[in-house]
């Protein structure tokens, strides 16, 4: 059992899944303050749900008083981290990563505390990076890395038994990771890096850098990788990525995904996202039948007001009462626009459901509606063909449910 507070609490709410040294790990977070890095890639301007457990691993390891550094990769960025991916990232240019990193960071300081002492840090390893030359990095790094062990790491050996190959560029990939771990203790005395369990070889790589070249013990800890009940991959809902700006989604849907969660998923998500203790995550994971429901509200909530304040978690929360409890259709539903034509020239019901993101074909459509799950202005739809036309618009709109947990408005434009 761990001594250190950040430990038993990380143990006890489910993050931990890998550790190099957990024992000289937990001595090095008894003994004083400890400076933790995770790694953010600027893929988009905002991050999303799937970053959210290592965005919460800081939080947690400030909430302990270390200090959290978040780094910015705007370096390894215009080479793309190839970890258990098909095929090689879209390289991107420099505006295109500088408008990224600028989202990405609006995103941590919604979670993280930039001042006092544990105050968190951003780095970004363009700093670096940028300035390396390519001699200069063979005889410094390259010589302390064999191909043989890089090619045994899972996520390059995913890549290669899928016969989809992998560029040189990419291949570059562990290496700079490592190098980032050795700069930023030396610069900032970071001694520990974290990331999900698919990261486990670039962060073993950095330790065994730090110690080969600087003769020092430094640490990683990894996550599980994170999927539903059912199986799904965290972060993603019917209509795409579950983003953690509110420029990106609305903050009503956000509430609406955590809501929405399966019923298996609960205790394990308000323990890992939320700040609730322990006792209370448990209490409420346990409730049944109606009050399960409860729980996933509380959820919902909960996470809510971590990404985007309490005053907006509690407004998402009584937009969802009024509506789904109160019969009201509020202006606060998530939206999604259609060609004004389409609606002038009348449009089949279950053509307007795949128009409006509700449904991903037209099939699924027909099936939703055969099946009763569907309804237009609050009316059960019970013909597949019936036209919808702008006489059916209210305030401009137009009500669309599938089942009970899918609301929105649809307008024309």
């Amino acid at each position: 059992m761990p001594k250190s507070e950040f430990l038993q609490e990380a143990e006890a709410r489910g993050f931990i899944f890998q550790c190099t040294d957990i024992d000289a790990l937990d001595a090095a977070l008894m003994a004083g303050p400890v400076a933790g890095y995770i790694g953010f890639d600027p893929t988009a301007d905002s991050l999303h749900v799937g970053s959210l457990i290592q965005i919460m691993m800081l939080r947690l390891l400030q909430k302990h008083g270390h200090r959290p550094v978040a780094l910015m990769g705007g370096g390894t960025a215009r080479i793309g981290d190839p970890s258990f991916r098909e095929e090689a990232r879209q390289l991107m240019t420099g505006e295109t990563i500088a408008a990224n990193l600028r989202g990405i960071e609006g995103c941590l300081r919604q979670f993280l505390t930039f001042e006092g002492e544990t105050g968190a840090r951003l780095a970004n390893n363009a700093d670096w990076l940028d300035r390396l030359s390519y001699i200069e990095l063979l005889r410094d790094v390259g010589v302390h890395f064999s191909v043989n062990r890089m090619l045994a790491f899972d996520s390059v050996r995913s890549r290669l038994e899928r016969e989809q190959g992998l560029t040189f560029l990419e291949f570059n990939y562990s290496i700079l990771q490592s190098y980032d771990f050795r700069e930023l203790n030396r610069s900032l005395g970071v001694t520990l890096q974290m990331g999900g369990s698919d990261q486990w070889g670039n962060i073993v790589s950095g330790i065994d850098l730090v110690r080969r070249t600087d003769q020092k013990q430094v640490f990683g800890l990894t996550t599980p990788l994170l999927t539903t009940a059912s199986g799904a991959k965290m972060g993603k809902s019917a209509r795409g990525a579950v983003w953690l700006s509110a420029a990106r989604l609305p903050v009503f849907e956000y509430w609406q995904f955590w809501r929405n969660v399966e019923d298996a998923d609960v205790g394990r998500f308000l323990r890992l996202f939320t700040d609730l203790p322990l006792a209370e995550c448990d209490r409420l994971a346990a409730l049944e039948g109606a009050g399960i429901n409860e729980a996933k509200k509380v959820l919902a909530t909960e996470v809510t007001a971590l990404c985007h304040g309490r005053a907006a978690a509690e407004k998402a929360a009584e937009t969802a009462r009024r509506t789904f409890e109160g019969g009201e259709s509020p202006a606060a539903l998530p939206t999604a626009t259609i060609p004004a034509d389409l609606l002038a020239a009348g449009l089949p019901a279950f053509r307007l459901f795949v128009e409006s993101g509700l449904a991903a074909s037209n099939g699924e459509a027909r099936r939703l509606i055969r099946g009763g799950g569907a309804r237009i202005n609050d009316v059960v739809v019970q013909d597949e063909s019936l036209m919808v036309t702008p006489a059916d618009l209210t305030d401009g709109a137009i009500k669309l449910s599938s089942g009970r947990k899918h609301h929105l408005l649809v307008r024309p434009a």
